[in-house]
């Protein structure tokens, strides 16, 4: 088995599904962000405010090709924003990718309940969630639709999904 990339807006559970398939594999699951919080020893927060977007970007894709070209097989879960930049979508092309796509009405609410952890939106009234989640979701679903596989998260279980991502590994790597 190689890598396993989970990808999507904030809040559709890449990192909980993640970790889930993960243990259900006995794969190492990585956070691209705590990854490069660990090796940058500063919070994604921090790099944003201390050094910048673009700064970010740059050790977000150099991190991530750093990871793509490694011989272990893990499962990673991405930010929100790096299918988006730098050609990240291209580093991981060969890899079996899943873009978890979820409403706006599953995400908001999602998001709703956690702003308070979320820079980008913690100054957001509830009610403007919608649509900025809207607008983004319109920017990247030309990026997260490169994904080798879109898993529709709504209303299912974490551990639902987590087998439906297995499952579709297995008939990859069984080459169906």
């Amino acid at each position: 088995m190689d890598k396993i990339i989970l990808l999507g807006y904030m809040c559709s559970g890449k990192s909980t599904i993640g970790k889930m398939v993960a243990q259900k594999l006995n794969l190492i699951f990585i956070d691209l962000d705590q990854y490069i919080e660990e090796h940058e020893k500063l919070s994604v927060s921090d790099i944003f405010a201390q050094k910048g977007e673009i700064y970010f970007r740059t050790v977000e894709n150099k991190y991530l090709k750093q990871l793509i070209s490694n011989d272990q097989s893990f499962v990673l879960s991405l930010g929100g924003g790096t299918p988006c930049f730098a050609g990240n979508m291209d580093i991981i092309a060969d890899q079996p990718s899943f873009y978890l796509q979820a409403s706006i009405k599953t995400l908001s609410a999602r998001i709703s309940s956690e702003k308070q952890n979320r820079p980008l939106v913690a100054h957001l009234n509830n009610e403007d969630i919608p649509e900025f989640v809207a607008k983004h979701l319109f920017e990247r679903n030309v990026f997260y639709s490169k994904a080798s596989n879109i898993i529709n998260i709504d209303n299912k279980s974490i551990d639902s999904i987590s087998d439906e991502i297995i499952e579709e590994t297995k008939s990859l790597s069984k080459g169906e």
